[in-house]
């Protein structure tokens, strides 16, 4: 059986990595064509979506969102505006590292510990696993394709091997 820290810390870790890749392309394309930082940063697929810099900020603290009611001496992250694609960087390089102190020891065993969140405007309570699988990764997932979805609008030039690190081609 696979257990709670595998299913989560590895995997938020790797999309983590993924997502400041997607950031780093992106601010490689506004530098190379001179476009400004805060009008990427402010792109929206459509009117009444969050724009890429939310859609970053919200797939990067997905971890701690997820884990900081199983190991409270997860930090509470606060994230100002972003003006510039560094700042996506250090929010996302922020969330990496206070992942980095977490042990298998802190997570295992806590698969039936129930976790509470807002999803919208609906309340959820789960066990930690079913939260994690059917709750966390897919809404990471969800903010991550998001950003890169706004990302080929604007032109970026990214394919699924930066989405994902295993495809190649």
């Amino acid at each position: 059986m696979i257990s709670l820290y595998d299913i989560s810390v590895p995997v938020f870790g790797r999309y983590l990595e993924r997502l400041d890749g997607l950031v780093l392309i992106a601010a490689a394309h506004a530098a190379d064509r001179d476009l400004s930082q805060a009008a990427l940063l402010q792109s929206r697929l459509a009117p009444d979506m969050l724009p890429f810099e939310t859609q970053v900020r919200i797939a990067a603290r997905f971890p701690l969102r997820a884990l900081g009611p199983l190991v409270p001496r997860l930090p509470d992250l606060e994230f100002p505006a972003a003006i510039f694609f560094a700042d996506l960087r250090a929010d996302i390089a922020a969330v990496v590292g206070a992942l980095s102190t977490l042990a298998p020891a802190d997570l295992n065993g806590r698969e039936g510990a129930v976790v509470t969140d807002r999803a919208g405007l609906a309340d959820i309570a789960l066990p930690a696993a079913r939260f994690i699988t059917e709750y966390a990764l897919p809404n990471m997932f969800f903010h991550h394709a998001t950003a890169y979805a706004i990302a080929r609008w604007e032109g970026v030039k990214l394919g699924k091997a930066d989405f994902d690190g295993w495809h190649r081609y």
